[in-house]
């Protein structure tokens, strides 16, 4: 632990973000808005680390065509403040495409869009953040009396190791890509998170067989790409499922997303919790929109009356393993019904397989130990998705993601990240800030 000297007087930040997504920008975005409707009056000082060079958000699989699955009215602000300069409809008037897309009649822009969308706001906030910049490790500065009002934050960068000290920090790095156990990535064994910088790599060369795993929206979107972009290639989606499951996006379904919804879920009882999350599941988990799965069955079908079948189907399947040799790889698939297996020599396997949460306690370091769990073994965090601490740690340590267990739904989604973090905000405030503007002009100076 960091021990406070006598005649030290480090610069102290309100607030530390560690990571620079959509969700940790929408938190410099917020404060940002605080500073300028607050004046001198209680403004929070705030910067965020982020080891990517420059801002990113799911790049690998920014398909041409893919849409959003949320609403364009639930960007990084407008549910907190929809007269807000960084929301979408800004962006667009400040591209030039307002009256366009008011004219597409959507409200559900393309992937790629929103994006750049991301990326727009994100320069606005440019001056809160470091790129470059990775953070290794949290450690509690401890008083002479045993209590811990603040956090070391050791950033690594090509220029060595740094330290930043923080009342509070948030942390925001996303989720991770999720492969099944016992499988590596290798040259032709691929995460769906990487598929357009892989395929950038196969240029000239001419693949004959991909197989893709999984049964969501992911691998749906690769199977409808890798067709596309390979038209002599046979593209092969294995699943457990008969086919597709659409995914329900029914008005009274998404009442989930609805920021009361995590009030009430908060609120809820273990047991109803774990229905709830069952009930709808089908909102978000392993399902496909079902535009999606027509256009695939329709492909499918066209193919098997003109008699040249590159889009196959192997269903109630599993891949059972999977060997990796210089020039291809052999995919083993086990039919779940009658037990038969079937050996497929592909060119690549890609696996949809999803994400996992990174353990928000993993760059806590000695900082860990002061987090309480509850009795599964889980973080226990707040309703204002502060981790729940001992008594003589007062800082606050926030959580963008890895609440779904206490907040439902949309702990790792949009839907609910412009209210998340003006609740995130409004902790800050209540709980009492101060750091002064110039604090945070100095560390920025410094970063």
């Amino acid at each position: 632990m960091s021990q406070v000297q006598p005649g030290d007087a480090p610069q102290v930040l309100d607030l530390i973000g560690i990571g620079f997504g959509p969700s940790n920008v929408a938190m410099a975005i917020a404060i940002s808005e605080h500073n300028t409707d607050a004046g001198a009056q209680q403004p929070v000082s705030a910067h965020f680390f982020e080891q990517q060079p420059r801002f990113g958000w799911h790049r690998g699989m920014l398909i041409d065509d893919a849409t959003m699955q949320v609403s364009f009215l639930k960007d990084l602000v407008t549910l907190r403040n929809p007269t807000s300069e960084f929301s979408f409809l800004c962006y667009l008037k400040s591209r030039g495409r307002l009256v366009d897309f008011i004219n597409h009649k959507n409200l559900f822009p393309l992937r790629v869009e929103f994006h750049d969308y991301f990326e727009w706001a994100a320069a606005k906030v440019g001056d809160m953040v470091s790129y470059s910049q990775e953070v290794v490790g949290v450690t509690p500065v401890v008083d002479d009396g045993g209590a811990v009002e603040y956090l070391d934050v050791t950033v690594r960068s090509d220029e060595g190791l740094t330290v930043h000290r923080a009342r509070n920090v948030v942390i925001g790095t996303g989720l991770r890509p999720l492969m099944p156990e016992g499988v590596e990535r290798g040259d032709r064994v691929w995460h769906n998170s990487e598929l357009l910088a892989k395929v950038e790599g196969l240029e000239g060369a001419s693949p004959s067989r991909f197989v893709v795993v999984g049964a969501g929206q992911s691998a749906a979107e690769n199977v409808a790409y890798l067709h596309r972009r390979f038209p002599e290639a046979e593209v092969c989606a294995v699943f457990s499922r008969y086919g597709y499951s659409p995914a329900d996006d029914s008005s009274f379904a998404n009442r989930i997303f609805d920021p009361g919804a995590v009030d009430e879920y908060f609120a809820a009882p273990g047991d109803v919790k774990r229905r709830l999350m069952d009930y709808h599941g089908n909102t978000n988990y392993s399902v496909v929109d079902i535009d999606l799965i027509d256009d695939l069955y329709r492909q499918m079908y066209q193919e098997k009356v003109l008699g040249t079948e590159r889009l196959r189907f192997l269903n109630v399947s599993r891949l059972a393993a999977v060997e990796e040799k210089p020039d291809t790889v052999h995919a083993t698939v086990t039919n779940l019904v009658t037990g038969e297996e079937a050996v497929l020599d592909a060119d690549i396997v890609v696996f949809a397989t999803g994400y996992s949460p990174v353990d928000p306690l993993g760059l806590l370091g000695e900082a860990a130990g002061s987090c309480l769990r509850d009795e599964e073994g889980r973080v226990r965090v707040e309703r204002d998705y502060r981790i729940a601490t001992e008594s003589g740690l007062s800082c606050g340590i926030y959580l963008q993601g890895g609440t779904e267990h206490t907040h439902g739904i949309t702990s790792a989604l949009l839907s609910n990240t412009a209210i998340r973090v003006g609740e995130i905000l409004d902790s800050l405030l209540a709980r009492g800030v101060k750091a002064t503007s110039d604090e945070a002009r100095l560390l920025a100076d410094a970063s």
